[in-house]
């Protein structure tokens, strides 16, 4: 588990304010998700190069599903969305570069964006419909005698969503990383048959390549959802 160890960039205690190696990939993921949508797409060619091609279809993915999961009127807030999108994708897939390091394995990084998605929705649920906001946990289509038991699991439910929705994404990529790193050290201890460890790595990578998008993807879609739910209330 010394991979996802956090360390001072120059030695010494860590503080608030040391530069990390989390510091460091965090302000890489940034660069590298600028460098694609700013460099990718500032030529705007009608045949369009990789970069671009790359650029223009996250773009339209991410904006699809925002327009297809939170509805129209929820586009407005596809800045947000498609930032967090991108940063947890290029977290996610650098941290795949051997000797890189996965800021999203961690839960302090993860437990932090999921929870500038729970404040921001809730917030913006009081603002847009004032007390109406409470019928999220009012199922008022249930018995009158089973609506406060349902509104107490809904009321939970709501916020164990910041939990689950940070545990799920440095889960998934803690346990690949180091499911990879055991396998790897077989290689070693296996001698002459040290390319079975080393096949299984191999497919494990594709895999954790996989993992990567999908958990980009799932942490999107919920935050899409979590959208929906501040827009429009009632069940």
């Amino acid at each position: 588990m010394d991979q996802f160890e956090v360390k001072a960039l120059f030695g010494g205690d860590i503080a608030w304010y040391t530069p990390t190696n989390v510091t460091l990939w965090m302000a890489l993921t940034v660069l590298a998700a600028t460098a694609l949508m700013v460099l990718g797409a500032r030529k705007r060619a009608i045949i369009p190069s990789r970069g671009q091609s790359a650029a223009e279809m996250a773009y339209g993915f991410i904006y699809k599903m925002v327009e297809d999961v939170a509805g129209h009127d929820a586009v407005r807030f596809f800045p947000h969305i498609f930032t967090l999108f991108m940063f947890v994708l290029f977290a996610n897939l650098l941290g795949l570069i051997p000797f890189a390091f996965t800021t999203t394995s961690h839960i302090a990084v993860t437990a932090v964006l999921a929870l500038t998605v729970f404040l921001s929705v809730t917030a913006l649920g009081f603002i847009l419909n004032g007390t109406k906001f409470l019928g999220l946990f009012w199922v008022s289509s249930a018995p009158l005698a089973l609506r406060p038991v349902l509104a107490l699991i809904e009321l939970i439910s709501y916020f164990a969503r910041p939990i689950s929705h940070s545990i799920r994404l440095a889960g998934a990529m803690m346990a690949g990383h180091a499911v990879a790193k055991v396998f790897a050290g077989f290689a070693s201890a296996l001698g002459a048959a040290f390319f079975v460890p080393v096949l299984a790595v191999t497919a494990l990578y594709a895999l954790e390549l996989l993992v990567a998008v999908i958990q980009a993807y799932v942490f999107t879609i919920l935050t899409c959802v979590y959208l929906r739910d501040a827009l429009h209330p009632s069940h």
